[in-house]
């Protein structure tokens, strides 16, 4: 039988006018139709030849030389082409585009979008993408605490943080403690793995150490200020909650980036705030 959504050597049992039909062997009474403009220069009847099989616009079982970007039950980023009614398409380098059903996204999508998705075989035996990518990824055997990784957001949850998939095929998370603020689904990201599961899942963090994010915080600060005239009006005795929503940091950080910029005498904390020290005349 042939498998659908994956990449297989078949043999070439029969040629016809407008290509060739393959099979799984001399004997084999199952055939699927490989396009004439797909058949390679010279091939001949016994021939074998490693071949994509998917559905056509007709529904039709049809197979390709062309290599497409994902394959069943694997994850790769396509481009959205367009939206439909039922769905997004998808480019996945094959001429018929790939569905992706809005029920299988995490998030909105349009045209232009680079997404990871994952390939599946929907109820009425078609291809189709999921951005819900979670079961399709594996632990990792490769990185180890601190190490730096890449990967692109697949799902944002307000119980857990944002869903990542690294590599095209780790299970990650972001918890949302840290996260930066605007991450999307789409975004790639670099992170810093903070712990590895039993499992070879992945917890990661979108900030630096604290001895080193302290720094590039306190230069954010700085920067803050400055685009704010000079001043903030709330200090580190604010809530966690309008320091997280005004500088993108939790209060540890923001109490740290505050500490280091004292220490050097580039600030001075007010009754209800924080300004730049200036040098007096």
């Amino acid at each position: 039988m042939f498998r659908i959504g994956e990449i297989q050597e078949l043999t070439i049992g029969k040629k016809v006018e407008f290509g060739v039909y393959l099979t799984e062997g001399e004997d084999a009474a199952e055939k699927v139709l490989l396009p004439s403009k797909q058949v390679p220069e010279g091939s001949k009847v016994g021939d074998k030849i490693s071949v994509f099989i998917y559905r056509d616009s007709k529904d039709r079982l049809i197979a390709t030389t062309n290599i497409p970007t994902l394959t069943l039950g694997k994850v790769a980023c396509c481009k959205v082409k367009e939206n439909g009614k039922i769905g997004a398409f998808l480019d996945w380098g094959l001429e018929k585009d790939l569905l992706l059903p809005y029920r299988e996204q995490t998030a909105p999508v349009k045209a232009g979008d680079e997404i990871p998705v994952a390939l599946y075989i929907d109820k009425s035996n078609r291809l189709c993408a999921t951005m819900k990518l979670y079961k399709y990824l594996q632990g990792n055997d490769t990185y180890v605490k601190d190490d730096q990784v890449s990967g692109i957001v697949y799902e944002i949850s307000d119980n857990f943080g944002a869903f990542v998939v690294v590599d095209g095929r780790y299970s990650a998370l972001i918890p949302r403690k840290e996260m930066t603020k605007g991450i999307y689904v789409g975004q790639k990201v670099n992170c810093r793995v903070t712990a590895v599961k039993s499992d070879g899942k992945l917890d990661l963090s979108m900030r630096e150490k604290a001895y080193i994010q302290m720094n590039i915080d306190a230069d954010k600060l700085m920067k803050k200020l400055e685009a704010e005239g000079g001043s903030l009006d709330f200090n580190d005795k604010a809530s966690p909650e309008l320091i997280r929503e005004r500088m993108d940091m939790s209060k540890n950080e923001f109490k740290r980036a505050v500490g280091n910029l004292l220490k050097v005498g580039r600030i001075e904390i007010t009754e209800d705030g924080i300004r730049i020290k200036r040098e007096k005349k």
